[in-house]
């Protein structure tokens, strides 16, 4: 049964390479994902979501129809391994790990330009289904090596792995140090989102090697990047289209900002103007919108959003500077306090990206070059970013 459900699931996702096609329909889904949490659409009382679990046992069909879907799963909330064999109930969470959806697996890997004869690192074991995939299309051709910060995440993955006949180097390991014994690789690509490339991932892909990430921050901007590395260490590359998100590698999370409440104190007394933006284009849903919240996190790196039936809030954990947007019948206002002026840098940005007809990410291209790690547009001099480079992990 399941056979005929990884062939439908290959031609749901229409995917046109052979080798490709012939590894979704080779791996069997199920086998990494002894089950998953869904939306109960219930809420508790203080008004977060009630998630049960859905397994084999407790709704076969079910469970089968959403693991041979094109969808992601949650497996687990803040760092907690659950016990599938007897799941309970979560009230609320952070989701820290997923099946990914098959079709942005399959995605990533393509976009890799991963072939015949790579030695390959995976950044994020997760489930181990990405790195069935890897398998199953390198056929013992190259070399598959993958490594997890989970230890609980790791042990399951390499259970269903070795099990399915799958025999990748596996590692308990934190990947933004990439991974030293197996180096170096042809192609590194990560499954969780980093704020700057480390310099291990640099220093372990051979010379016109590529590394595959996704850039994020603490403001949740997305957006990929496929980087070449030269031999001399200086690596470049074009940011990738799409809105693809990945969960951030747990070391580059933000910071508990604290009461909001405070930060808002810091602008109370600040003289308050009408802003040229609406702070509502953070979360317009589209992909336009999606690369524009990308660009203000570049603009203000180390800013992080609080939202409130009141006031939306940008802080800054590093500098003690904050700006309060607040509602109003004319429109929204904004108060600013701290040595930066952020809603001012955003809006500045974004006054440059209109200026230059708002180009999409393929438009930026990434260098990388003596440890500096710049976003720049190929001719607005406005529209360049130097990445946080002392947020970066490296060996």
């Amino acid at each position: 049964m399941t056979e005929r459900l990884q062939a439908d699931l290959a031609t749901e996702l229409a995917v046109d390479d052979a080798a490709w096609r012939h590894a979704v329909e080779a791996v069997p889904r199920h086998r990494f994902v002894p089950g998953f949490y869904a939306d109960s659409g219930k809420r508790s009382e203080d008004g977060l979501t009630v998630w049960d679990p859905v397994t084999e046992v407790i709704d076969r069909e079910r469970w089968l129809k959403a693991v041979y879907s094109d969808t992601t799963l949650i497996t687990q909330f803040d760092c907690e391994e659950p016990d599938w064999r007897h799941p309970a109930s979560r009230i609320g969470g952070v989701p820290t790990s997923s099946s990914t959806l098959p079709s942005l697996v399959v995605r990533m890997w393509a976009d890799a330009e991963l072939d015949d004869g790579h030695d390959v690192l995976e950044i994020g074991t997760g489930t181990g289904y990405s790195t069935a995939l890897a398998s199953a299309r390198l056929g013992g051709s190259g070399n598959v090596t993958s490594v997890e910060v989970d230890g609980h995440r790791l042990n399951q993955a390499a259970t269903a792995l070795y099990e399915c006949g799958y025999a990748p180097d596996l590692a308990l390991a934190d990947g933004l140090y990439g991974y030293w014994p197996c180096a170096p690789y042809d192609r590194i690509v990560a499954a969780c989102s980093v704020r700057t490339v480390p310099r291990s991932w640099l220093a372990q892909t051979r010379p016109d090697g590529k590394i595959l990430t996704t850039l994020s921050g603490w403001l949740y901007g997305y957006s990929r990047v496929l980087l070449t590395v030269q031999d001399d260490g200086t690596a470049e590359g074009a940011l990738l289209p799409g809105t693809v998100s990945f969960m951030a590698a747990r070391v580059h999370e933000r910071p508990e900002p604290g009461n909001p409440a405070h930060w808002r104190a810091l602008t109370r007394d600040a003289a308050a103007r009408a802003v040229r933006h609406s702070p509502e284009c953070l979360d317009e849903p589209t992909e336009e919108r999606f690369f524009g919240r990308f660009l203000a996190q570049l603009a203000v790196p180390n800013a992080q959003l609080a939202t409130s039936d009141e006031a939306v809030q940008l802080i800054d954990v590093t500098t003690g500077s904050a700006a309060t947007l607040i509602p109003g019948p004319d429109g929204w206002q904004v108060r600013q306090a701290g040595p930066l002026r952020l809603w001012d840098t955003v809006e500045a940005v974004w006054d440059a990206w209109e200026q230059a007809d708002r180009p999409g990410s393929a438009c930026f291209r990434m260098t990388i070059d003596n440890g500096h790690q710049r976003i720049h547009h190929r001719t607005a001099a406005d529209l360049s970013f130097s990445l946080p480079g002392a947020q970066s992990r490296s060996a």
